[in-house]
């Protein structure tokens, strides 16, 4: 008799730690929600909660939080309490780190924020993109999921950068493959000789509706930009030359982002430049209710803190000693 008993007791516990092991493989590995896995097992949805719990306190499911890239949250929440950011990814750096890991480790930071939001959007929603090496680190960074396709849209005219893979088309198609959308380029140079030039292709229909499908994204994927030689995006790219930049700079001009050039404060209406850049307006891109900055760098630090104070990105991804640069310069 009691080998019997002890045989269904055992019998009993193994159809049970199975019964676990099938919710906690739905829930876990398969995605199903706890309704889903309920109405599959004839089971209520409390019992599936409580099975979950249970698996976990057995030790059938362990949680790992995996860390493959370092932050510095204490500079993430001083850079949100400082600017009122949404969000803030910053990248603890360690020592003897080249430049192309940093900005690959800033990429990958700004990715995980992308696949977290871009999960929330709705089907219908958009997502902008400008230009740039950050930008195309956390596009490289994207895993793919075709589960949730999406469109996206260059929001400024071509760079015609010297990598053409850091350039809005080709990020535009790259972003839109990983996500299984379509992509709308912006047919134009991002900067023109003439404001009157600009203001003729503006009035083309072609460029007026794809000025208007990118102002109504849900979400912007841009960098930041400098005027200081060593690091100027349009330097690099054959649009600005070091005598332009000099002016700029003696302007008071710090920075640009979506091609907009701005001065310590993020005022941008009294430069001349402005008015020949083909792409949505500073103004627009405050009305993008998700703007994800992503940009590194010293010669950069006056240049984010200027896009800060002129509130033109939500949420920023940067590293710890650029962090550090822009909130002693918001101080100073």
């Amino acid at each position: 008799m009691n080998n019997l008993l002890n045989y269904n007791t055992e019998d009993v516990r193994e159809e049970r730690t199975d019964l676990l092991v099938t919710v906690a493989s739905l829930y876990y590995q398969l995605g199903q929600n706890q309704q889903q896995i309920a109405e599959r097992l004839d089971i209520s949805r409390s019992s599936v909660s409580r099975m979950i719990k249970e698996a976990r306190d057995l030790g059938i499911v362990e949680i790992r939080i995996h860390r493959p890239v370092n932050r510095h949250y204490l500079l993430e929440q001083a850079l949100i309490d400082r600017f009122g950011l949404t969000d803030a990814y910053v990248l603890l750096s360690g020592q003897d780190q080249r430049e192309d890991e940093l900005l690959a480790g800033v990429g990958r930071l700004a990715a995980g924020y992308l696949e977290r939001v871009i999960a929330l959007l709705p089907p219908d929603a958009c997502i902008g993109i400008a230009w740039g090496t950050g930008v195309h680190a956390a596009v490289t960074a994207l895993p793919e999921n075709r589960s949730h396709p999406l469109d996206v849209v260059q929001i400024l005219g071509s760079v015609g950068a010297p990598n053409p893979t850091i350039d809005g088309p080709d990020l535009a198609r790259l972003l839109a493959g990983k996500l299984g959308g379509r992509y709308y380029d912006l047919h134009a140079p991002v900067l023109v000789a003439q404001p009157a030039l600009r203001d003729l292709l503006l009035n083309e229909p072609s460029m007026r509706d794809g000025l208007q499908r990118a102002r109504s994204v849900a979400l912007a994927i841009t960098g930041i930009g400098t005027v200081q030689p060593e690091a100027a995006s349009f330097l690099r790219a054959g649009h600005l030359t070091q005598s332009d930049l000099a002016e700029l700079r003696r302007q008071g001009v710090v920075g640009e982002t979506c091609g907009r050039f701005f001065d310590a404060e993020g005022r941008f209406a009294d430069y001349e430049i402005n008015a020949r850049v083909i792409g949505i307006d500073l103004p627009d891109l405050r009305q993008v209710p998700r703007v994800i900055a992503v940009a590194r760098g010293l010669p950069k630090a006056m240049s984010i803190l200027g896009a800060l104070r002129g509130r033109y990105l939500t949420v920023l991804a940067t590293d710890d000693v650029t962090a550090q640069a822009v909130l002693e310069l918001a101080e100073a």
